[in-house]
């Protein structure tokens, strides 16, 4: 079997784990005798299957290091799935410290999505760059996902526990801010999806547009190639290919001339289809709850101590933090002096990842020493996991530096 096989095995058991912990949730507000009982083999398949899960995509790590001749996590694909993979090994270790069954609810989704993302990346196995070259890429970025993985972690149980406590059925304006935070992290999390589904049905089908970018005197003509539709072209470019989609024909309109590279504008297209494909797919599933995703879900929190999600959500960060020190900042700099001359250089991952330092260090510090638990550390721990995705993604793909590397 080979490791895209594996990674397909993984991604479906993960899938079938998730529908298993749902229903185990779910049987549990059945009015019967037998319905805890019942509720708790369900939550032991569960743990079952995802431990199996894991352990494909465990086989998918080593085959694809094989395959490569290097620890596979030099580009997004590879990270994203390593990353996928941590969450998974994260969330079985909090889940047999805790024994939660709503945790894998909501953890789960997270690794799932993340499989899918990273499926949107080119697969071929590429050779290192000569930055890459080094021990130090097996010890920096295995340390920093496992800390990111733990945060995901956290994220989950935070935005379980604002699900469990808000009350969607007052009117006083603190209430309706706490809706609506939590609405748009549902929205942040449908478009996601989204994207991945969008992705994964123009290739599907065949989709392609190509444009002939501006070249200087003397220089090699290059081209982009989109799989979206393209609404937005790169500046003064020529339409070389573009099949029409539903009425759209040409592009509506350049990018602006401030987008510099050949893959500015396509990274703009893709933001814009995101977003409205995030709306359409919320739009659809707002019709089908008939109302708010988040008070859709609420119920499924019912039976669920808000304490313990709040441990939960605090204590998967505690234990992520000191990992991602280790694998983000120090062991990053010591690369950094090795590959470049010196221990930091204001790249912007360097810098975002800083940041989200920083954050988790505010997040812990306002834990221990101003006692923010319940809503605020919830909606701390959510904010801070939105920090980590964009210093994994929108760094990677959408600001030029050292690592954008990891976006081709």
């Amino acid at each position: 079997m080979d490791s895209s096989s594996l990674l397909l095995l993984a991604f479906i058991v993960y899938s079938a784990a998730f529908l298993v912990f749902v229903i185990g949730i779910t049987g549990k507000k059945l009015n019967r005798q037998d319905a805890e009982a019942k509720s708790e083999k369900w939550g032991n398949a569960g743990i079952i299957l995802s431990i199996i899960g894991f352990l494909c995509h465990l086989g998918f790590f080593f085959k694809r290091w094989a395959e490569a001749g290097h620890i596979p996590t030099s580009n997004m694909f590879e990270f994203m799935t390593f990353l996928a993979m941590m969450i998974m090994l994260a969330f079985i270790i909090v889940y047999f410290i805790y024994r939660s069954q709503v945790l894998g609810v909501f953890a789960l989704p997270v690794g799932i999505i993340i499989i899918g993302y990273a499926s949107v990346f080119p697969k071929e196995v590429q050779p290192l760059i000569p930055a890459l070259q080094s021990y130090w890429l097996k010890i920096h970025v295995t340390t920093a996902a496992a800390g990111e993985a733990f945060f995901a972690v956290g994220f989950a149980a935070g935005l379980m526990y604002l699900l469990r406590t808000i009350n969607f059925n007052s009117s006083d304006q603190a209430g309706k801010k706490e809706r609506v935070g939590v609405e748009i992290t549902m929205f942040f999390l449908v478009t996601i999806v989204a994207f991945v589904v969008m992705i994964f049905s123009f290739n599907a089908a065949g989709y392609s547009a190509k444009f002939a970018m501006p070249a200087a005197e003397g220089a090699v003509q290059q081209t982009t190639e989109y799989v979206l539709p393209p609404i937005v072209m790169p500046k003064d470019s020529q339409v070389l290919e573009m099949k029409p989609f539903i009425g759209l024909t040409e592009p509506l309109f350049e990018a602006p001339g401030w987008f510099k590279g050949s893959g500015a504008a396509r990274k703009l297209n893709t933001v814009i289809w995101s977003f409205l494909g995030g709306l359409i797919l919320y739009a659809v599933l707002r019709l089908i709850a008939r109302k708010p995703l988040s008070a859709a879900i609420s119920p499924l929190m019912k039976e669920i101590d808000p304490e313990d999600i709040d441990e939960i959500s605090y204590r998967a960060i505690a234990i992520g933090y000191p990992i991602f020190t280790l694998g983000a900042l120090i062991f990053a700099m010591i690369w950094a002096a090795e590959a470049w001359g010196r221990f930091w250089g204001w790249d912007p991952k360097e810098v975002w990842a800083l940041i989200t330092w920083l954050y988790y260090a505010a997040y812990l510090h306002f834990r221990l020493s101003r006692g923010w638990q319940g809503k605020r550390s919830a909606w701390l721990a959510v904010i801070g996991f939105i920090v980590v995705m964009f210093t994994l993604i929108g760094v990677n793909l959408v600001i030029a530096g050292l690592h954008s590397y990891a976006g081709v």
